[in-house]
């Protein structure tokens, strides 16, 4: 069987214009930057959406299609739409199903992520000028910036064991997607009820939908290639709590 070349991660994506040029934005493509060498969509022109503006103007020159999974319309990229259409279909012969996990599950706006955002970073705040490692001017600080600018600022506080997530014990990352970096503002995710059936993974593999972020389990993102191609595109694979996803080779 033939097997593409493998291709460099980083230069593939730096060949459209797209570079990391810090070490938050690369750490942030290690996490998320799978979708950025999808196949047959439109790439986010940006490593992180500084604003809804920029979001709403890449929703809206990307070309989209609707599916309706599970009684729900969901409005992504239209490959990716076909594809999660297809792979509904299949599970349906299958005796499987393949759902939702809520109305969110598909395309989001950037305020959905930015509320996401604050429902962390805030009362992480308050718990760490409790604590005494935040000072109060420190925490105005944060709170005067925009989504945008507090990503860095989190990021490094994180570095020195002050975390955001909800159990104040790890990564904010492994709670929530900073804002501007959720795959599903490229409309290239879905949520899936049924992520734990590996019947139902292959199903959605079949049809060019992979897990890709490791610490958020239902979450599936388009690729639109098959299997043995995605180490061709700069991606490699990973096993985390029994299974495998595709995290960009950086």
């Amino acid at each position: 069987m033939f097997m593409p070349l493998k291709q460099d991660f980083i230069s593939r994506i730096s060949k459209r214009g797209l570079i990391a040029e810090t070490p938050v934005e690369r750490l942030l493509l290690r996490e998320y930057g799978s979708m950025f060498v999808a196949e047959g969509v439109t790439h986010p022109p940006f490593v992180v959406f500084p604003d809804e503006r920029s979001v709403t103007a890449f929703q809206l020159k990307s070309p989209t299609s609707t599916a309706i999974i599970g009684g729900l319309e969901f409005v992504l990229q239209a490959r990716a739409a076909d594809a999660l259409t297809d792979a509904s279909e299949e599970a349906t012969r299958l005796g499987r199903t393949i759902l939702p996990r809520g109305p969110d599950s598909g395309s989001r706006n950037y305020s959905d992520t930015v509320g996401l955002w604050a429902s962390r970073v805030e009362p992480a705040i308050d718990h760490w000028i409790a604590q005494g490692s935040i000072t109060p001017e420190a925490a105005k600080n944060i709170r005067s910036l925009s989504p945008f600018e507090q990503v860095p600022v989190v990021l490094e506080l994180e570095e020195q064991g002050i975390y955001f997530a909800k159990d104040l014990s790890k990564s904010i990352i492994y709670s929530v997607a900073p804002p501007g970096t959720s795959q599903h503002l490229a409309m290239l995710a879905f949520d899936v009820t049924e992520f734990d059936e590996p019947e139902v993974r292959s199903i959605l593999a079949r049809n060019g939908w992979f897990q890709t972020v490791t610490s958020d389990l239902p979450h599936f993102t388009y690729l639109g290639v098959d299997e043995t191609e995605l180490p061709s595109l700069g991606l490699k694979r990973v096993e985390n709590a029994g299974r495998f996803f595709w995290v960009p080779e950086i």
